[in-house]
């Protein structure tokens, strides 16, 4: 398909010109995207929202600003970057897919947008979807299970057999990881508060410790909770306390990998994973999670085959998506929020 051969049409979409809380964002009319050589073109049927919508949204840590661009103004209009859907049409040079295919994608790298009737993005930005999933709950998965899998498989080297401890395992990344880490014959303690119990032991967690949302107490929890010398592999999703806060409960060797949580402990993990590979025999490790169409694929066969499967708390309309970051910047989502686009 042509560029020449098209004209311009509208679509409904979630829009910010502005950084603040959730009432910057505003439903209106904006230009569908075009089709290009190299790109295809997904009427959208669902999204979900995550921590990084949220941050985007409000610019914030500054730094955020820096990365994406817009030091007094947001540069990405419209976010959003998990989307499931179908295929409306596809660049000339495209060979994986065809018009009327169902795909899911992370478009993080991808210029985002998926708060909208239609997106646009590299082929390679996509997979097909999963065919015991909604495209609600499809669009749950990209971004959060790739975050998971590579945290658990690629940074934190997960072996069957391992003794592994999920900290925020209620959480978007956290659901996915009991199950992933399940799905590779570890023993998983999920860690959570009080109200998400039973929840987590419903995705497949065998052993629960509860904590606290104040970080002193949730330390506290832990300390008194847990086994010493114990893991083999800790991830931590909630980030509030130290690294070393940790290491009385990894084995030797074993590894901590810091994947979310508050601004000033991310970037001292970031930090002890530059300057140093291990502490007294005990690993401290980074994750920057890598959209990545082949992730997506064994995800994708993962869910088919029953192994895992998404956590779906809440479905809002694309109208409430304000509504929608409003109550994941509470904290007290189960799993995913979905964002169904009705078009």
């Amino acid at each position: 398909m042509n560029n020449s051969d098209q004209t311009v049409q509208k679509m409904k979409a979630i829009a910010q010109y502005e950084y603040g809380s959730p009432d910057v964002l505003k439903m209106e009319e904006v230009d569908r995207p075009v089709v290009s050589d190299n790109t295809v073109l997904v009427r959208v049927r669902g999204a979900a929202v995550h921590a990084g919508d949220w941050h985007l949204m409000r610019g914030k840590p500054f730094f955020i600003r820096f990365i994406y661009g817009g030091l007094r103004k947001p540069q990405t209009k419209i976010l959003g970057c998990d989307v499931a859907g179908e295929v409306e049409a596809v660049g000339k040079n495209v060979t994986q897919f065809q018009p009327g295919d169902r795909v899911f994608g992370d478009l993080s790298e991808s210029g985002f947008g998926t708060f909208a009737e239609y997106v646009c993005a590299p082929e390679t930005a996509f997979a097909l979807k999963p065919n015991n999933l909604s495209f609600e709950e499809a669009a749950t998965v990209p971004v959060s299970a790739l975050t998971a899998l590579q945290g658990l498989r690629d940074v934190g080297q997960i072996q069957p057999g391992y003794k592994v401890l999920i900290n925020g395992a209620s959480g978007g990344v956290g659901s996915f990881a009991v199950q992933i880490a399940k799905a590779f014959g570890a023993e998983v303690t999920g860690v959570c508060s009080a109200g998400k119990v039973e929840m987590v032991k419903s995705i497949g967690a065998d052993y629960v410790c509860v904590s606290e949302a104040a970080p002193r107490e949730h330390r506290t929890q832990i300390k008194s909770k847990l086994n010493q010398h114990y893991y083999d592999l800790i991830l931590d999703n909630a980030a509030y306390n130290s690294p070393f806060d940790y290491f009385p409960f990894l084995k030797t060797p074993g590894t901590l990998v810091v994947v979310g949580g508050s601004m000033p402990r991310l970037f001292q993990a970031m930090f002890l994973d530059l300057v140093t590979s291990k502490i007294g025999g005990r690993k401290i490790k980074f994750l920057a999670c890598k959209p990545n169409q082949n992730d997506l694929i064994v995800l994708k066969d993962a869910i088919e085959a029953g192994k895992i499967r998404p956590y779906v708390d809440l479905v809002y309309p694309l109208s409430e998506v304000p509504a929608a970051i409003h109550q994941l910047e509470q904290r007290q989502v189960r799993g995913k929020i979905a964002i169904r686009i009705d078009v």
